[in-house]
């Protein structure tokens, strides 16, 4: 059996992961529930609407919309307008051009690309 590596032989601190790969990988959080992707593809192809709206077309309860509303919204890749007393939720299209850009820049970025 191996002795686990002593503190002192490793790193006292990691190095930190450039911002545009933070990025990706809170937005990949974000998107890391198929009923997450599946809301904000609806909200793309619906354009707006309300929570209840959302429900009525996912297997799933009111309170489990709001909780993947609220993480696709806290990533920024959703935006929610009070409007009276609900909120209408929208997909953001710059978050997603966003994400887009730098996934296109991370599979280009590889040694050997063919692209």
């Amino acid at each position: 059996m191996t002795p686990a590596a002593s503190p002192a032989s490793r790193p006292a601190v990691r190095p930190k992961a450039p911002r545009g790969d933070r990025e990706i990988a809170e937005l990949a959080r974000a998107l890391g529930h198929p009923a997450r992707v599946a809301i904000l593809r609806f909200l793309i192809d619906r354009g707006d609407c309300i929570c209840g709206q959302i429900v009525d077309v996912m297997p799933l309860a009111q309170a489990t919309v709001s909780q993947h509303l609220k993480v696709l919204k806290d990533a920024g890749l959703v935006r929610g307008e009070v409007d009276g007393p609900r909120v209408c939720y929208c997909a953001n299209p710059e978050a997603l051009q966003q994400l887009g850009e730098r996934v296109i820049a991370l599979a280009r970025s590889g040694k050997g690309s063919t692209t």
